[in-house]
């Protein structure tokens, strides 16, 4: 559910596509918004991950769960023999399913789920969000294309400032 929300703010849709999405929306029964349209969601979960991530109080959240008030129920569709929580009802509109399901989620993140931790790119330009599930929790970019792009970069800055000419009078 994390992921969803987090493919949400940094895309303002889901993949309909991915494996993810359309698994989810498959196994509960979900119709996609028209044209992947889920109006002002996106921005939302966008302002709520960052109060997330900044530890600033989080309106966003209580929006959410304001605008989007879970139905938390036990569910067995999967007939897995076991009950685990729902926070929508299967077949509930798209725009609303989502919503419902990321303000319990970030709702839980925000009250201290100890199995989720979130963060920003530290890529200079790119601000996406992520679900850091490295093993000491310590990960710094949404993709192994931002740390290389940064990696690089600071690589290029120490060589250019190596390679400057050293200007008179400073020799030693």
């Amino acid at each position: 559910m994390t992921r969803l929300a987090v493919e949400l703010a940094n895309t303002g849709t889901l993949d309909q596509d991915g494996e993810l999405v359309s698994g989810f929306f498959r196994e509960h029964e979900v119709t996609a918004p028209p044209g992947g349209d889920y109006g002002d969601l996106p921005d939302l979960v966008r302002t709520a991950l960052a109060q997330c991530v900044d530890g600033s109080s989080p309106d966003a959240v209580h929006r959410l769960l304001r605008d989007y008030p879970p139905d938390m129920h036990l569910s067995d569709h999967d007939n897995s023999g076991g009950w685990h929580v729902h926070f929508s009802r299967n077949g509930t509109p798209g725009k609303r399913w989502v919503g419902q399901l990321i303000a319990a989620e970030l709702a839980l993140i925000v009250a201290g789920d100890p199995a989720v931790t979130l963060g920003r790119c530290a890529a200079v330009g790119c601000g996406n969000y992520f679900v850091d599930q490295s093993r000491n929790r310590t990960r710094r970019f949404c993709s192994n294309a931002c740390a290389s792009r940064t990696t690089v970069a600071a690589h290029r800055a120490r060589a250019a400032k190596s390679a400057a000419p050293l200007r008179r009078g400073t020799e030693k």
